[in-house]
């Protein structure tokens, strides 16, 4: 997922980035892998922090791309922060990169996971990737494993798989509901 999501930052960086004058160009392609790697660990940090729900937010209305989204704001907040400790940018700088790179990134990873003609994009992948597996299991292998005793079957065909995390995300409650009941929040 790193290497779909550094495409993403590199598709919207050349506004945010290389187009940009308070990045000297010598920086524009750490900045850029920055950009990547801080939204992925970002996004994992807020896994493990039990920020499921918060996650499974992105996957509602369209608001993923939206700066006033609390993981939007979190995840701009460290970028720009990343940016000045890393490679000096003033905050100025740093804030209008992150700002810039963060909503159109997340914005566009969420649009793709869920349109059903793109396969660029997998809610399972992303899951899976940002999980980083749980005791050498994947959220996945616990929502298989675990999911009917919380009535996640959604179209109650015997298993819990990516269709029933698919219905839950077209359901009220959405993706969050879902992994906030997988996990009790």
């Amino acid at each position: 997922m790193l290497e779909q999501l550094s495409d993403l930052v590199r598709q919207y960086g050349n506004d945010a980035v290389v187009n940009n004058n308070s990045v000297p160009n010598e920086l524009n392609e750490g900045v850029m892998d920055e950009a990547s790697t801080s939204i992925f660990s970002g996004l994992q940090k807020i896994i493990s922090d039990g920020g499921a729900d918060q996650i499974g937010q992105l996957f509602q209305g369209d608001n993923a791309g939206s700066a006033s989204n609390p993981v939007v704001k979190q995840l701009t907040e460290q970028l720009s922060g990343n940016l000045g400790e890393k490679f000096g940018l003033s905050s100025d700088a740093a804030s209008g990169v992150a700002g810039g790179l963060i909503p159109k990134v997340l914005g566009s990873l969420i649009g793709k996971a869920k349109n059903p003609n793109d396969k660029s994009f997998e809610i399972s992948d992303i899951v899976n990737s940002l999980s980083g597996g749980q005791g050498g299991s994947s959220i996945m292998d616990a929502i298989q494993k675990y999911g009917g005793q919380f009535g996640l079957d959604q179209n109650n065909d015997g298993k819990i798989d990516m269709s029933d995390a698919m219905t839950a995300v077209n359901k009220k409650g959405g993706i969050g509901g879902f992994l906030g009941k997988l996990f009790g929040r």
